[in-house]
């Protein structure tokens, strides 16, 4: 009998059907994030990162041009099981033939090399306004600004990028999830709180007038609690973002980087889900702030990924966001997602029926027994099975050694 085939029948013996399990896993999208690839810098102004946010690093080796990104790409897909999306931020526009165009006038002929991209693979693509690094973005304000010029350039690019996003969903057959977050807020104490946050509805809402069609496109908006120079305001907070999606019919997003260091996502989702068809989670790793580093196979991602299971995996839109620029970035791009897939199977090996079982009849002591013998149950045997399932090597270190060394060292 095969180490897994023992792991099998261990589960088996707890009550989960461990095939069951991994035909789940291979079916659960997520959006791989293309900002891990050249630290959040785009091809379009070339401007420095801004906005509450910054990566720290020089590891060598950062993509530099689209196809350096998309070459990086494949040799992270190819290190990670499952299915996958592209997530793209308006900034990676692609122009051609000497052309540019303003984030007010991006079409989606500006995206067709990555429409390309993701159809030679069968890959559908996620999609992100770009708030930031800009210079429209005047003094830490975009679509909350009461200079009505910066507010009706930042409505228009959300606009643009609404039509883009419908032209992903059509033109690759999968739909798209396009997130709407700014970095608007203030460093001290405002005078006005209220001012900007109505400026930031009027402002979606003019955003949202654009006919779309809301089986193709699904809109999101991400809250945001504080960033650099951000530190005291926001204007898209948590509660101004979930009564907004709930008056308007759309999708909550939640980054679990961005509340405060107290707070977990993982026990959010269960509320917001009673009250939304449907939520989108990025997944990071905030370390006492929001961060964005590597995602691990921590508590709170295999607590995210329970609920996640719990509540309904075909309910939540899964999508990674963080940006190390300190290590190999491909490394920390397989990693992430490598980690998140470890955290949905260990969520799908838990016999969850049993455990609600013992705590709605109250054998609390039981409960806690078992959830503790969970632990150390045979989960990396599986979870190996996968790999092996999905041809990925249990190791991926050497291959992204050997890249390293053959691409990413020449790239000065």
């Amino acid at each position: 009998m095969s180490r897994y085939e023992e792991a099998a029948a261990r589960y088996g013996a707890l009550g989960v059907d461990v095939e069951k399990a991994l035909a789940a896993l291979k079916q659960v999208p997520i959006a791989v994030h293309c900002w891990q690839g050249d630290d959040v810098i785009g091809f379009d102004s070339r401007e420095a990162l801004s906005g509450g946010i910054q990566t720290t690093g020089n590891y060598p080796g950062r993509a530099r041009t689209p196809d350096e990104l998309m070459a990086d790409y494949d040799k992270a897909f190819s290190l990670m099981p499952g299915k996958k999306k592209l997530n793209l931020h308006a900034s990676y526009a692609i122009f051609e033939d000497g052309e540019t165009a303003g984030r007010d006038k991006l079409e989606p002929r500006h995206y067709r090399k990555w429409v390309e991209f993701a159809n030679e693979r069968g890959l559908g693509i996620d999609f992100n306004p770009t708030f930031f690094s800009h210079p429209m973005v005047k003094d830490n304000l975009t679509l909350s600004s009461p200079d009505e010029e910066v507010r009706a350039y930042w409505v228009a690019h959300g606009q643009a990028c609404l039509k883009i996003s419908e032209y992903f969903a059509e033109a690759t057959g999968v739909p798209c999830v396009m997130n709407i977050w700014i970095p608007d807020g203030y460093k001290d104490v405002p005078a006005d709180r209220i001012g900007p946050r109505e400026r930031f509805a009027k402002s979606l809402d003019e955003i949202l007038a654009v006919p779309y069609d809301k089986s193709k496109v699904f809109v999101t908006l991400e809250s945001k609690v504080f960033g650099i120079g951000l530190e005291s305001y926001t204007v898209g907070s948590a509660e101004f973002c979930l009564e907004y999606v709930q008056s308007r019919g759309i999708t909550p997003l939640m980054d679990n980087g961005h509340y405060h260091p107290t707070e977990v996502v993982s026990d959010k989702i269960s509320s917001v889900l009673l009250f939304n068809d449907r939520l989108a989670l990025h997944l990071t790793r905030p370390v006492r702030w929001d961060s964005d580093h590597v995602v691990l196979f921590d508590d709170e991602t295999r607590e995210i990924a329970k609920e996640v299971v719990r509540c309904g995996l075909d309910r939540v839109f899964l999508a990674t966001d963080y940006f190390d620029a300190s290590v190999n970035r491909i490394a920390a791009w397989v990693t992430g997602v490598r980690n998140v897939q470890k955290a949905l199977l260990y969520a799908l090996l838990q016999p969850t029926e049993a455990l609600k079982t013992l705590q709605d009849e109250n054998r609390l002591t039981e409960l806690l027994v078992r959830q503790e013998q969970l632990k150390t149950a045979p989960f990396g045997d599986v979870w190996e099975e996968y790999l092996r399932r999905e041809n990925v090597p249990v190791d991926f270190f050497p291959e992204i050694e050997e890249y390293e060394q053959k691409v990413l060292v020449n790239r000065k």
